[in-house]
């Protein structure tokens, strides 16, 4: 259970956070709007067409940009504070993820799903990053109890 609280205080973090930057970013462009300013030309495009990596990057780099003008602050002091964020952020969900990840690989070596040298390699392997964090293919439930298909859903 704690994943899910940990999984739902992230993505409610991200939502509020997210929310917060269209906020600044429209309270910033409504008064250039408003007085009928147009784009520049010069302006990287952040389109349906822009690799996910791109519109992300310029999205942090617009959200720094609005607040700092809002606030009254450097933007490299906004950008330093909100990257600072992110990886605490990062880190709490790491050792959560991990802290799970213990807790499982206990339970299959009690039930004897797993030996004590397999469970030592997987969480080795999780914690050098060889194992990517989350649900896996399909999504989360996917052939767990109450999954899609499964019993208990």
């Amino acid at each position: 259970m704690v994943r899910l609280t940990t999984r739902t205080a992230v993505l409610t973090g991200l939502g509020v956070a997210g929310a917060a930057g269209a906020l600044a970013i429209a309270l910033a462009a409504g008064p250039a709007l408003a007085e009928g300013a147009t784009p520049s030309p010069s302006a990287p495009a952040t389109g349906a067409l822009a690799p996910d990596g791109a519109r992300h990057t310029q999205f942090k780099d617009d959200l720094a940009a609005a607040l700092a003008e809002e606030l009254g602050i450097d933007e490299a002091k906004v950008t330093a504070a909100l990257e600072k964020i992110h990886a605490a952020r990062q880190a709490e969900a790491r050792a959560a993820h991990l802290a799970d990840l213990r807790s499982r690989l206990d339970t299959a070596v009690e039930e004897g799903t797993l030996t004590e040298a397999e469970s030592a390699a997987i969480l080795k392997a999780a914690e050098a990053g060889v194992l990517a964090p989350g649900p896996g293919p399909g999504g989360p439930g996917l052939g767990r109890p109450g999954g899609p298909g499964r019993p208990g859903r």
